[in-house]
C-alpha cells in the first residue's frame, strides 16, 4: 500500500512539472538572466558569441550583432553599453565604439579575424564617451568615422581630438555594405542635442542608442538632455520605421516597438 501510494504522488510530481510551461516573461527571463557581478541582462544570452570581462558580442540576425561593453560612471556606477555591428558581404559597418580602447580592440579583431570581415566606418550615435570612448582604436585601425556636424561641434567643445580627418554629415547618412544599405538619421533633441539613431531595413533592425530606452528604465543622464522634445522625437522614429522588429536601446535590454513606446511614454509633458 506505502509502495502504491509513493509511486502516485511521484507521478503526480512528474504531471505537475511537465505541465508547468514557463510564461513568455519567465522565458525570456531564463534565456537572458543578468548577471550579478555585471549587471549586464546580456551576459548568459543564448545568442552570445563572444564574451569577455571587456565585451559581449551577440548576433541578432545574419547581418545583425549587438555589443556590450562596460563603463565605469560616478553617478550610476558600472553601467553595460550597447552598440551595433552590421556585417554583409565581407564589410562591416559599427555604431557606438565599445567603451574603451581595449574592448574595441576586441570588436575589431573579431570581425576582421573571425568574421574575416573589412570594417569599413564607426558611427558614433551622438558625443558622450559611451559612443567615442574607442575612436582612437579605430583610428589606429585606419577605420574612417563618420560623424554629423552637431555631434563634431559638441565633441570639439567638449576638447575632444581626433587624430584622423573625420567625414561629416549633416541628418541623413546612407553607407553602403556590399549590396545592402544602412542607415543613419537625425528626428530631434532627446538624449542630447545630436542624438541620432541607425536602421537596417533589410532585419528591420533599429538601433536607438541613449535616445531609446529599455523597458522599465529610469530617465538615466539628464545633463545635456532636452526632455521636452523627447517624447516627439521618438514618435517621429517610430513612425517613420513602423516596421521596425528588433529594437536595440543604448543601454539595457533590446526588444521591440515596446521599447519606443516606453520612452515616449517616459519622457510625455504631462
Amino acid at each position: 500500500m506505502k509502495k502504491q501510494l509513493l509511486v502516485s504522488f511521484l507521478l503526480l510530481g512528474l504531471t505537475f512539472m511537465a505541465c508547468k510551461t514557463p510564461s513568455s516573461e519567465e522565458a525570456k527571463r531564463l534565456e537572458q538572466p543578468i548577471d550579478s557581478e555585471k549587471g549586464n541582462p546580456h551576459s548568459t544570452d543564448s545568442l552570445t558569441v563572444y564574451q569577455t570581462e571587456t565585451l559581449i558580442i551577440i548576433k541578432l540576425s545574419n547581418h545583425i550583432y549587438e555589443h556590450v561593453s562596460f563603463l565605469d560612471t560616478e553617478d550610476f556606477g558600472k553601467v553595460s553599453c550597447n552598440g551595433m555591428l552590421v556585417v554583409n558581404e565581407n564589410q562591416a559597418v559599427v555604431f557606438d565604439t565599445p567603451a574603451d580602447n581595449q574592448s574595441s580592440m576586441e570588436l575589431i579583431n573579431f570581425v576582421t579575424q573571425e568574421l574575416k570581415h573589412e570594417v569599413t566606418a564607426i558611427i558614433p550615435t551622438h558625443f558622450h564617451n559611451d559612443c567615442v570612448g574607442g575612436i582612437a582604436e579605430f583610428e589606429k585601425h585606419n577605420i574612417p568615422t563618420y560623424a554629423t556636424s552637431q555631434t563634431m561641434a559638441l565633441l570639439k567643445k567638449n576638447g575632444f581630438n581626433f587624430s584622423k580627418p573625420i567625414k561629416e554629415f549633416d541628418h541623413h547618412l546612407t553607407l553602403d555594405i556590399g549590396s545592402k544599405k544602412v542607415y543613419a538619421e537625425y528626428f530631434g533633441e532627446g538624449h542630447t542635442k545630436d542624438n541620432i539613431i541607425a536602421y537596417f531595413p533589410e532585419d528591420n533592425v533599429l538601433f536607438g542608442g541613449c535616445l531609446i530606452k529599455e523597458v522599465g528604465a529610469g530617465k538615466g543622464n539628464l545633463e545635456d538632455a532636452n526632455t521636452n522634445s523627447w517624447s516627439e522625437t521618438v514618435r517621429k522614429i517610430k513612425a517613420k520605421y513602423p516596421e521596425a522588429a528588433i529594437v536595440i536601446p543604448g543601454h539595457g535590454e533590446r526588444g521591440g516597438a515596446e521599447l519606443l513606446d516606453y520612452t515616449i511614454g517616459l519622457f510625455e509633458i504631462k
